[in-house]
């Protein structure tokens, strides 16, 4: 790595992500004003990743680790949110108490904020500085300026980052629609006029940039779900993420225009329409009716709009999709449009809920066969005219993974930018023009979500529920006399581990023989000593239960002197 040292005469613009490179998800990133010795810090986004059950049992949120901005705290200026996705504002409630700096963010992000704080208990009130898409704002040194951008969420904005050191572009998630449903889209004025002032650098959006061509536009989705909904015979149901306000109304309009009513099913779902009623989001767009009313509506007047896209076990797509909803039923005939990608790693899930609704003779439609998706992210076409208007001298690739990041490098290069910077969380790149580079390493990690708790990634929670899950375990309690002799019966349990051998003996009489054996042959002077009689005892229960099952669970023994 290059560790080329500063000059500390002068002051520099340096650059770290601590979440959201090389990944998808838990986003966050930090700008540094100064030298070595002292630097003023600006930290953007705050955002969280989903756990797969498989990967990381009992985990339910992954977590940035903070510890260096914990240590930086006196030296950070703020928190600006581009968006309110979970991955971008996420991890706000469970992390802001550690930092308690000032926060700023739209309309839109703040009331979805407070209403996620509402939902739990035992959360602090944040404070948060409202500020509008469009406006400009000072943040201790950084001179911030919020830009419109396209994305599938209400008042997604890219950040405009002004330093006596350079300014910066950080595009946060965006897109170019030609014909949104909601807002004006991308600024692209804004964004040519930075083009003009002088851009040192854009760190920028990668999802996208293995796709060519241009996105299609949330006009060409509510078209293809106008047709699905007219030529529909029965209910339909339509599942999305409930943060994509510009889905939800594509949907109600198209609804609307085929005579249906629609009827919002499940929390989530809930209170997004009522902030974004609130806000005036959904002006033009009739009220939707209370989900009693689902069962009093013709089969043929009625479009359900679900949460659960994602096949989340409690949401309402799931519940319905098992029979389990106390007011929504689906049956033979009957549409379930599915108008969301699948995120990498609930496969299973959502393919286990589609499987059960065809089995039930539901039609069910995705984005494989209709236009009933579009990302909330640039194809390489859009990512090309953003760099051409912004006329950057630095691009530094972001969110997303190793070939997303390669990708979106290789087009810049092609593109003429004069300094491309490939980097991974953690690592401090000094934004100077003609030397930017990667200059050092600064701390970087995962704090996991496990039930109200934070858990370091290394601690042995998850290791050890990895064991369990793979070998079982077993339980010993041994009552000895000063002698190590035992005074009674070993106790003992197995959890998690075969109840017979091949042969079809009882794999705890094996249990039994090893734990007897040990204390009896083991020598008097250890077996006098506590830990080493426990430790004699672990080494063989795990062995006997290896050599009938091929398989060492965990051991836990107790040994208590009477």
């Amino acid at each position: 790595m290059n560790t080329q040292r500063q000059d500390n005469s002068k002051t520099d613009l340096v650059y770290a992500p601590l979440g959201g490179v090389g990944e998808i998800g838990m986003n966050l990133s930090v700008y540094g004003l100064g030298n070595d010795h002292k630097r003023s810090w600006l930290a953007v986004d705050l955002g969280v990743s989903f756990a797969q059950e498989e990967h990381l049992p009992g985990v339910d949120l992954i977590l940035p680790d903070i510890g260096y901005l914990v240590s930086e705290r006196k030296n950070l200026a703020g928190i600006v949110i581009t968006h309110a996705h979970e991955d971008h504002f996420g991890a706000l409630l469970d992390l802001w108490p550690k930092l308690k700096v000032p926060v700023y963010a739209t309309p839109f992000t703040a009331a979805l904020l407070e209403s996620k704080r509402a939902g739990e208990a035992g959360v602090p009130e944040i404070p948060v500085t409202i500020v509008r898409p469009g406006s400009r704002f000072n943040v201790g040194a950084f001179d911030v300026e919020m830009v419109a951008m396209a994305h599938s969420i209400p008042e997604a904005t890219a950040l405009i980052i002004r330093t006596p050191a350079g300014t910066v572009l950080h595009t946060g998630d965006w897109k170019i629609d030609k014909t949104p449903m909601l807002g004006s889209g991308t600024d692209e004025a804004k964004l040519r006029a930075l083009g003009e002032e002088g851009c040192l650098a854009v760190v920028g959006d990668s999802t996208n940039a293995v796709r060519d061509g241009i996105s299609p536009s949330e006009a060409d989705v509510e078209k293809t779900i106008a047709g699905l909904i007219r030529n529909a015979k029965g209910r339909v149901a339509v599942t999305t993420f409930a943060s994509n306000v510009e889905r939800l109304r594509s949907v109600a309009l198209a609804a609307q225009e085929c005579g249906r009513d629609v009827v919002v099913v499940g929390r989530a779902m809930d209170r997004v329409v009522a902030i974004s009623r609130e806000l005036g989001l959904l002006d033009g767009v009739k009220p939707f009716r209370s989900v009693d009313a689902y069962g009093y509506l013709p089969p043929d007047k009625v479009v359900a709009l679900c949460t659960g896209s994602q096949g989340e076990s409690r949401a309402a797509l799931a519940r319905i999709a098992e029979d389990q909803h106390p007011d929504v039923t689906l049956s033979r005939g009957d549409t379930v449009i599915f108008s969301a990608r699948t995120i990498p790693g609930n496969e299973k899930e959502v393919g286990r809920i589609v499987n059960g609704l065809i089995d039930q003779g539901i039609e069910v439609i995705t984005d494989r066969t209709h236009m009933v998706h579009v990302s909330g992210h640039p194809r390489r076409g859009e990512v090309e005219q953003l760099l051409s208007w912004v006329k950057p001298k630095i691009l530094i690739p972001v969110h997303g993974e190793a070939l997303h990041l390669s990708e979106h490098a290789k087009l810049g290069r092609a593109m003429g930018i004069p300094e491309v910077v490939q980097c991974r969380n953690g690592d401090l790149v000094r934004l100077v023009e003609g030397k930017a580079a990667i200059i050092d390493e600064v701390p970087a990690g995962r704090t996991y979500k496990d039930g109200y708790l934070l858990v370091q990634a290394d601690a042995r929670t998850v290791a050890d529920r990895k064991r369990l899950a793979f070998g079982g375990a077993v339980s010993v309690a041994l009552a000895v006399t000063e002698r190590g002799e035992l005074a009674a019966d070993p106790e003992f349990d197995m959890i998690g581990i075969p109840e017979r051998d091949a042969g079809g003996e009882l794999i705890q009489d094996a249990v039994l023989e090893a734990i007897e054996s040990t204390c009896e042959t083991l020598p008097r002077k250890r077996r006098g000593d506590p830990d080493a009689l426990a430790e004699a005892v672990r080494r063989a229960v795990r062995a006997a239960v290896s050599q009938r099952w091929g398989k060492k669970p965990m051991c836990h023994v107790h040994v208590l002197v009477v």
